[in-house]
C-alpha cells in the first residue's frame, strides 16, 4: 500500500510565528476592547482643581458611566442627566468652542459640575442663594436640598455671584458645589449653560483615593 507523506504546516514549522501571529492579535483585540469600552461603557478621569470641593478634591480619580448615555443615542435621543447628578461634559477644543459635531479627538477640555437646571427653567443667584423656579415650584426650591449633606458633603450653601436667566432648549445649567468667589467657572460665572450634546455621562463612582471610595 502507498504511503502518502504529509508535509508539515508553515506554522508547525515556525512555531515563533505562530506566537507572534497570536500575541499580535491578542494585543489587537485588548487594544479595540478598550477603545470600545472607553467609547460606550466608561470612561476615567481626574479632578482637577478645587470647584467641586467639598464632594471632590484635586486629583481624584472618578469613573464616568457611558451607558445611559450610549442607550439614548442608540434610541435616537439626547441624554438628559437628573437633576443633582455630577456630570462631566467637553468644554472645547483647540480651534474655539466645541460643536456637537465636532469629532471626539477635538476636544482638549472636559469639565466636572453639578446638575442644577433644565430647558425653561428659571435660575437666579441673589445674596448668595442659588434658586431655581419652575411650573412645578412657581416661587421658587433650592435645587441642593437633596444633595447637601452638610457644609462638608455636597454643595455649598453660599453662592457668589447675580445671575437671572431662563436656560436654553436643549442645555442645562451647571454650577461647582465650592461656589464661594472664584472657585468654580460654571453657568454662573461665565461658562455659560451646557448643551446636552456635549455631556460625556454622570460620575457613578470615585475609585482614589483608595481610603475615599464611593457611589454616586
Amino acid at each position: 500500500m502507498e504511503q502518502v507523506q504529509v508535509k508539515p504546516s508553515f506554522f508547525k514549522k515556525h512555531p515563533l510565528v505562530k506566537d507572534l501571529i497570536s500575541l499580535a492579535v491578542f494585543v489587537v483585540a485588548i487594544i479595540l476592547g478598550t477603545i470600545w469600552l472607553n467609547a460606550y461603557v466608561f470612561r476615567s478621569y481626574n479632578v482637577v482643581g478645587s470647584s467641586m470641593a467639598n464632594t471632590l478634591h484635586n486629583d481624584d480619580r472618578v469613573i464616568v458611566n457611558r451607558l445611559p448615555v450610549t442607550w439614548a443615542h442608540f434610541l435616537g435621543k439626547e441624554y438628559v442627566p437628573k437633576r443633582g447628578q455630577v456630570v462631566v461634559f467637553a468644554n472645547g477644543d483647540a480651534t474655539g468652542p466645541l460643536t456637537c459635531g465636532a469629532p471626539a479627538g477635538m476636544v482638549d477640555q472636559y469639565i466636572i459640575k453639578r446638575v442644577i437646571a433644565f430647558p425653561g427653567e428659571r435660575v437666579t443667584v441673589k445674596d448668595g442663594v442659588l434658586t431655581v423656579y419652575n411650573d412645578e415650584h412657581p416661587d421658587g426650591f433650592s435645587p441642593d436640598d437633596e444633595t447637601r449633606v452638610d457644609e462638608n458633603n455636597g454643595p455649598k450653601e453660599y453662592s457668589s455671584g447675580e445671575v437671572d436667566m431662563i436656560v436654553p432648549n436643549g442645555e442645562i445649567f451647571v454650577a461647582g458645589d465650592n461656589r464661594e468667589g472664584s472657585h468654580s467657572f460654571d453657568s454662573r460665572s461665565g461658562l455659560g449653560t451646557i448643551p446636552y450634546c456635549r455631556l460625556i455621562g454622570p460620575v457613578s463612582m470615585r475609585i482614589y483615593p483608595l481610603d475615599s471610595i464611593r457611589f454616586f
